[in-house]
């Protein structure tokens, strides 16, 4: 067990998870806990460093299976290097994206399957889930208009993909949070991010009140 708590944030591209990170961080802070934010892929030196394999927008050639890997891969260092330590130190840890972008991207927006993503993501996790998961369910027409409206965002491979994968993304998101229904609070993201953080605080606030 530890001594911290674990949370996560997940959504489609332009769900405004960098925002709600902020605003959540500073939150939490007042509240007297000790917060340390970090994101997936990366967060450590491995990790980044995958991470600029797969997001390289050269990178267009890379199969599904070998994507899948290389996110497990970078999110084992991550939990170990970062995260683990920080739980133990007993920290409140929010990430940017952890296991369920996996099962969503690769999974099922891939088309490799929840349940093969999710065994290659046990084997590199280890058992240790998110405490709380917050989904930012936008509309996939939403979030890349917020992109493209983004003049300072640097744009990745995931952006270039088609509406229609993007649209699988969400729907692997809408059978994860029926099937995680215990971890994953789903948000209406499509708002403003003064409504949206409204819904987030609520969130919270039962969270800890468990």
């Amino acid at each position: 067990m530890y001594k911290g708590f674990f949370i996560t944030t997940e959504g489609c591209e332009g769900a405004g998870k960098t925002s709600i990170i902020h605003l959540l961080t500073n939150h939490l802070s007042a509240l007297g806990y000790e917060v340390m934010t970090s994101r997936e892929p990366g967060g450590i030196q491995i990790a980044e460093q995958i991470r600029e394999v797969l997001l390289d927008t050269q990178n267009t050639r890379m199969d599904g299976r070998t994507e899948a890997l290389l996110y497990a891969a970078a999110r084992r260092q991550h939990l170990v290097e970062k995260i683990v330590p920080a739980l133990q130190a007993g920290k409140v840890v929010i990430c940017d994206r952890f296991i369920d972008s996996s099962l969503a991207y690769q999974g099922h927006a891939r088309g490799l399957g929840i349940d093969e993503v999710l065994g290659i993501n046990r084997f590199a996790i280890d058992q240790i889930l998110p405490d709380l998961t917050i989904y930012l369910d936008v509309y996939p027409e939403v979030g890349l208009k917020r992109i493209h409206a983004n003049e300072e965002r640097e744009i990745n491979r995931l952006d270039l993909e088609e509406l229609a994968f993007h649209q699988k993304v969400r729907e692997g998101y809408l059978i994860l949070t029926e099937r995680f229904p215990e971890r994953i609070v789903t948000i209406d993201a499509n708002v403003e991010i003064e409504a949206v953080f409204r819904q987030v605080k609520a969130a919270i606030t039962h969270f800890l009140q468990k």
